[in-house]
């Protein structure tokens, strides 16, 4: 038992001069810094469209970076690909598997890819030569449900997973590149850098861990909160990192400060968070709750500027157009809204 009573010294010993470290790059807070500027004036939104055609609680949507085209991933078996301008179903992709968690657009517009209870990510070509759009890998090594997954380029893709691990794929051949371990909980969601060589995970450890996608490494990691984180995603400068959890509080942290800046919290608010995206600025944070409702924070002041209600029942995902102009929200109600 010697040994492992002296390596648990030597981790406690390292806790205690990382915590330093933080105290000692701590040099204000944000309120202080922030103190100078006003609060916002009360946002409000307006659904501007909603999208129709899934017949069952959708689970995951996200943007095009054209900021006109989106996909959605229902229970209903089906990827929709949607134009958000006309509502008009641009693609309807049936599903092997109807249990599906997430879905992503990949940057160049070229293809989309999903994943859920069959532990695996399908990726499927939009751009096919005869117009269908057909299956064109199945990335298959996680033993746990897939719970997120992002493109990095239309020959990579990260995925997250209930079996603890992410995994950076090579799509073409359809292997593991890297496999990042670390995590002590189901990995829940991931957000990529705006650089696309870092991204950051949040996991049912009540931990988000940063990690370098080119080197494979953990770079930091992020604890405070008291429950799973369900939602994560970079600010939009990629130098912080927002958090949404079940303990019903988002969360900011600075990268280069390694620390905690700022909780979004209100008393009134019991339930947890589900999903969460920035405003294209950065000023403002957009996050669902369990209660079917959408608030919205003012992120420098900490307080509830607004709230998006139209949804009847939970709101499961959401996402801001890359343009900044329009925020799409997904329910298990079967719908998605747009707003502005």
């Amino acid at each position: 038992m010697g040994e492992m009573e002296e390596l648990r010294k030597e981790v406690d010993n390292l806790k205690d001069q990382i915590t330093a470290a933080r105290k000692e790059a701590q040099d204000t807070t944000l309120q202080e810094a922030a103190a100078s500027v006003t609060v916002m004036a009360r946002v409000q939104l307006k659904t501007r469209k909603t999208l129709r055609g899934h017949l069952a609680k959708i689970y995951a949507m996200h943007w095009s970076t054209d900021s006109k085209l989106c996909v959605s991933a229902s229970q209903d078996g089906k990827l929709i690909v949607w134009d958000t301008l006309t509502t008009n179903k641009v693609s309807a992709i049936p599903l092997k598997s109807s249990w599906v968690m997430t879905c992503a657009y990949a940057p160049s517009g070229n293809m989309v890819a999903c994943g859920g209870l069959d532990n695996m990510c399908s990726i499927y070509n939009l751009k096919g030569k005869d117009g269908n759009v057909k299956v064109m890998r199945e990335l298959a090594a996680h033993t746990g449900y897939l719970s997120c997954c992002r493109f990095i380029s239309d020959s990579e893709i990260i995925t997250s997973s209930g079996d603890c691990t992410c995994v950076l794929w090579d799509i073409e051949t359809g292997t593991q590149k890297t496999i990042f371990a670390g995590h002590l909980g189901d990995c829940m969601s991931l957000g990529v850098s705006p650089d696309f060589n870092l991204f950051i995970s949040g996991a049912c450890d009540y931990t988000a861990k940063l990690w370098d996608i080119r080197e494979g490494t953990c770079r930091q990691t992020f604890g405070g909160h008291e429950s799973d984180i369900n939602a994560i995603g970079f600010f939009p400068n990629g130098n912080a990192v927002i958090t949404g959890s079940d303990d019903a509080t988002c969360k900011l942290y600075d990268m280069r400060a390694d620390q905690e800046l700022i909780t979004y919290q209100d008393s009134s608010i019991m339930c947890g968070v589900t999903s969460l995206a920035p405003s294209l600025s950065g000023r403002l944070l957009l996050a669902g709750y369990d209660d079917f409702n959408v608030n919205i924070w003012d992120m420098l002041k900490a307080e509830r500027v607004g709230a998006l209600a139209g949804h009847d029942n939970r709101v499961s995902c959401i996402g801001v157009s890359t343009d900044g102009m329009a925020c799409c929200t997904g329910s298990w109600d079967s719908f998605l809204k747009i707003w502005n």
